[in-house]
C-alpha cells in the first residue's frame, strides 16, 4: 500500500459540480464527455459547458444527445454541446469518432458505462460489460492521444477522467477469461472488473502519457440514481439495497455526483498528478485486496492501482483491439465478408 498522504482537495461528499467550478473559466477548454445524454455524463457537460468550455457530447442516442444540448444551451444562455453518436461496444463507432476529431483536446471525460442483467456479447464475442466500460473508452483514449498531446500545452496540460465505482471491490481482472468463456457469468463480478480496469487503465496511461502533459485519473462518483440501473435483475438491486441498508454509500444527487469527474478535470491538485482513485472530491485511501466493502466504502483496492497488472491490461487490450481490427479488414486490408 501507499505510505504518503492522499491528495486532498478543498470540496467532499456534499459538494457540487457547479461549487468545484466557482471561479475557474475554461474558455478554449475542448472537452469529450462520454454518455452525456442522461445522468451524471449530461450533468458533467452543463457544468464544464457553464464553465466556459467547448463541450462534445458522445452519445450513442443522438436524439437524446440532442435534447441535453438543448436543454444546457438554454442553461447557459445560448452555448450549446456539440453531439456526436458514439457506440463504445461498435469498434467502426469508435474509429469513426476518432477519425472525424480535428484539432487539440483538452479533457476527455470517460463516463459512459453499461450494466447488463445477464451475458450479452459484442460481435466480437468479448463481454459486453468489459468490451463497452474498458475497452471501448481504451479505443477511444489510445485514438485521441494525438489530440490529448496537440492540447497539453495549451492549459498546462491534457486531463482524462476514468468514471470507475467502489463496485470495483468486488473483482481484479481476471486475465484467464476476461469474457466468461469458461466461468460461471454473474453481472456484477463482470461489472466489477470493467470497473477495475478503468482505474487500472489511468495508472498506465499516465506512466506512458506523463512526460507529454497528459495525465489520468480514476473517479467513483459515489451512490447516484441514473439510468445505469435501468438493467439490473431483482438479485441485483437487492445486493445494492443491501449495501445501501449496510451504511455502505448514501445517494447523492447527480450534481453531488458529477463533482468528482469535474474535481479530476480541473482542480490544480491533480494538474500534474494521475494514476489516482478519487472518491468524494479526494484521492482515496489504498486498502489490501481482503479488504471488506462495508468497512472501507471510501477506499480503492491495491488491484486497481498496481503498476504490473496496469501494464499487463494495456498490453492484452491492445492486443484485442489489433486482433479485432485484422478480422475486421482482413489480411489485404479490405473488409472482410
Amino acid at each position: 500500500m501507499t505510505t504518503r498522504r492522499p491528495i486532498s482537495t478543498r470540496f467532499n461528499a456534499a459538494s457540487t459540480a457547479d461549487e468545484v467550478l466557482v471561479d475557474v473559466d475554461l474558455s478554449g477548454v475542448r472537452a469529450v464527455v462520454t454518455g452525456a445524454s442522461s445522468g451524471i455524463g449530461s450533468e458533467t457537460a452543463r457544468a464544464l459547458t457553464a464553465a466556459g468550455a467547448e463541450v462534445t457530447l458522445a452519445v450513442r442516442n443522438t436524439a437524446a444527445g440532442d435534447a441535453v444540448a438543448a436543454a444546457i444551451g438554454k442553461s447557459t444562455g445560448g452555448i450549446r454541446p456539440r453531439v456526436v453518436r458514439l457506440d463504445l461496444a461498435d469498434r467502426t463507432s469508435v474509429t469513426r469518432f476518432v477519425d472525424a476529431w480535428s484539432g487539440p483536446l483538452h479533457l476527455l471525460i470517460n463516463n459512459a458505462g453499461v450494466v447488463t442483467g445477464g451475458l450479452e456479447r459484442t460481435i466480437e464475442g468479448w463481454e459486453l460489460q468489459f468490451a463497452t466500460n474498458h475497452l471501448g473508452h481504451f479505443a477511444l483514449a489510445t485514438g485521441l492521444h494525438d489530440a490529448l498531446a496537440l492540447g497539453a500545452p495549451d492549459h498546462g496540460g491534457a486531463r482524462i477522467v476514468a468514471v470507475s465505482s467502489t463496485a470495483h471491490m468486488r473483482s481484479g481482472i481476471d486475465f484467464d477469461d476476461l469474457h466468461f468463456e469458461r466461468r460461471d457469468y454473474d453481472p456484477q463480478i463482470a461489472y466489477a472488473q470493467s470497473k477495475t480496469a478503468n482505474s487500472l487503465f489511468a495508472v498506465e496511461a499516465t506512466r506512458l502519457w506523463a512526460s507529454e502533459g497528459i495525465v489520468a485519473n480514476a473517479v467513483n462518483p459515489g451512490g447516484v440514481a441514473t439510468g445505469l440501473q435501468r438493467n439490473f435483475t431483482t438479485r441485483q438491486r437487492e445486493s445494492l439495497d443491501a449495501v445501501e441498508a449496510a451504511g455502505v454509500f448514501t445517494y447523492k444527487t447527480v450534481e453531488q455526483g458529477a463533482a468528482t469527474s469535474v474535481v479530476a478535470a480541473v482542480a490544480p491538485e491533480f494538474a500534474h498528478s494521475g494514476g489516482h482513485y478519487l472518491d468524494d472530491a479526494q484521492e482515496a485511501y489504498t486498502v489490501p485486496n481482503d479488504a471488506d466493502l462495508a468497512r472501507h466504502p471510501h477506499g480503492v483496492k491495491e488491484w486497481a492501482l498496481d503498476p504490473a497488472t496496469a501494464k499487463r491490461l494495456w498490453a492484452v487490450s491492445t492486443d484485442l483491439l489489433r486482433t479485432a481490427d485484422r478480422a475486421a479488414w482482413g489480411v489485404q486490408g479490405h473488409p472482410s465478408v
